[in-house]
């Protein structure tokens, strides 16, 4: 299994369009085939130091393995998801999991 965990933080966080805009772009991901799972959502109400609860949206995709993932990372609607919604974000922060 492989997780993809990508974080977003937005240009304007407190614009509604944008944020509306950035999770659908993130929706039109799960016609990527080679995804098992998707999870798409923001911060949860956990208020801990070791939390950093500062990104606006997350992803969480999960592969069979890493050869699906790099599949996924050229797929041609991955690569119109960042063309059309790059410009929404000042920041993405990626961790990747071998599980």
């Amino acid at each position: 299994m492989f997780v993809h965990s990508v974080y977003f933080w937005l240009k304007h966080p407190e614009n509604q369009e944008d944020r509306d805009a950035l999770k659908a772009g993130l929706n039109s991901l799960k016609g990527v085939q080679e995804i098992t799972t998707v999870y798409i959502g923001g911060p949860a109400e956990t208020r801990r130091p070791v939390i950093d609860h500062t990104y606006d949206l997350s992803l969480i995709l999960v592969f069979a393995d890493k050869a699906a993932h790099d599949t996924y990372q050229v797929h041609p609607v991955h690569q119109e998801f960042v063309a059309e919604c790059s410009h929404l974000w000042e920041r993405v922060q990626i961790y990747d999991v071998a599980a």
